[in-house]
């Protein structure tokens, strides 16, 4: 099964950008299943799913604004939920389907409740992968160490080596799984070393927010009327047994 790679013009306060998606699956299955990545990652985190998906789906799994292959925001600031979840309704008019189902992983799910708490959603089904109601302490102080430093490397092998370091809680991934998830999050830049794929600028906002303080998300959680189911990683600090 192969996929195609597609993008779909948003706006900010700040201007237009463009966000990039890569699509499996028939284009005129009505079964249309979005699939939306964490924090600093990409879409391409779900290319194992949605190849398995895509004989029932359509899937579309979306790079958000500043990361992978989709534009940068000229404003910082908008690096937020109510753009991730604009963005998003633009990107299903564009999909011309009327409702979806979801499947988000830690921001992609916090994306995911947003837009399924909302009157009128498109939302149909919502999966939560490792995210929940209240994000705790440990996992905001954990992702702090990191989000927004933009580190570089001199060989991809370097690359290889953080990656694996910085997202351990995604569980034992064998060699090749570590490969992809490494090969969609960087780049060789101009001078030759080795960067991420996204803007260190959507660290911004993420450190203004932290208070020291767990995240409760309750009063969106409990606005979700559709079917949702809430897969916990054992090895993750983001969503406690709790």
């Amino acid at each position: 099964m192969r996929y195609t790679q597609h993008s779909v013009q948003c706006v900010s306060p700040s201007g237009l950008h463009r966000m990039a998606y890569t699509e499996w699956g028939a284009r005129d299955n009505p079964r249309v299943l979005v699939c939306v990545h964490g924090l600093t990652r990409n879409g391409r985190d779900f290319d194992a799913l949605a190849e398995a998906m895509a004989d029932d789906y359509r899937v579309i799994c979306p790079d958000v604004v500043g990361r992978g292959r989709s534009d940068r925001l000229r404003d910082a600031a908008g690096y937020g939920i109510p753009q991730y979840v604009a963005d998003m309704v633009t990107l299903i008019a564009r999909l011309d389907v009327d409702n979806v189902h979801w499947l988000g992983t830690s921001m992609g799910g916090l994306i995911g409740m947003a837009l399924a708490s909302q009157d009128g959603t498109p939302v149909r089904r919502l999966v939560l992968n490792d995210v929940g109601p209240e994000i705790t302490v440990e996992s905001l102080q954990r992702i702090a160490t990191y989000v927004g430093t933009d580190p570089t490397w001199a060989t991809f092998a370097e690359a290889l080596a953080y990656v694996k370091l910085v997202s351990a809680p995604f569980g034992p991934l064998d060699d090749a799984q570590w490969q992809h998830l490494t090969e969609h999050s960087v780049g060789q830049r101009s001078d030759g070393r080795w960067g991420f794929l996204y803007d260190p600028a959507i660290a911004a906002p993420f450190k203004a927010a932290f208070s020291g303080q767990p995240i409760d998300l309750w009063p969106i959680y409990e606005r979700i009327a559709c079917p949702t189911l809430v897969v916990r990683g054992a090895e993750s600090d983001l969503l406690t047994r709790d």
